[in-house]
């Protein structure tokens, strides 16, 4: 069964994260500048909640707000479910197709140890797809 720990070890646990007080156009400047499409929300290493491109558009262009007096701390999504490296890939998905989201904080008892997209997830599942169908040739033709 493969977990999210093997997506930690491919992309590893390092994180982008901006205080809550920080305006939203600072956060966007940090997500364009990374090419991210979501920064965390921590303050003191404790873990607050993120922001994506979602929450911007959602939050402060459809209800007439400015990014450049807005925090992140007043449009941050806080109530993601999360994960831990032990669970499964499959478990991962599940969650974020159920609420709809496409970032997923990583915890390890109880510290942050990482954030997954979807786009981590899926890249993760073709990878697993093609590790098995080369085992399954390796396999057919006698190397196996």
């Amino acid at each position: 069964m493969n977990t999210i720990s093997s997506i930690l070890a491919r992309k590893g646990t390092d994180t982008i994260s901006v205080p809550p007080q920080t305006t939203v156009l600072d956060a966007l400047r940090i997500m364009a500048e990374k090419n991210i499409g979501s920064v965390l929300v921590m303050e003191n290493g404790k873990y607050l909640g993120l922001v994506s491109e979602r929450d911007y558009s959602r939050k402060v262009i459809l209800k007439g707000k400015h990014s450049d007096d807005t925090t992140v701390a007043e449009i941050m999504s806080s109530d993601l479910p999360s994960v831990t490296p032990k669970d499964s890939l499959e478990h991962c998905m599940s969650l974020m197709t159920k609420n709809n989201i496409r970032y997923v904080p990583v915890f390890e008892n109880e510290k942050l140890a990482g954030l997954i997209s979807m786009s981590d997830v899926v890249k993760e599942t073709i990878l697993n797809q093609k590790e098995t169908i080369n085992h399954l040739e390796s396999y057919i033709h006698g190397q196996g």
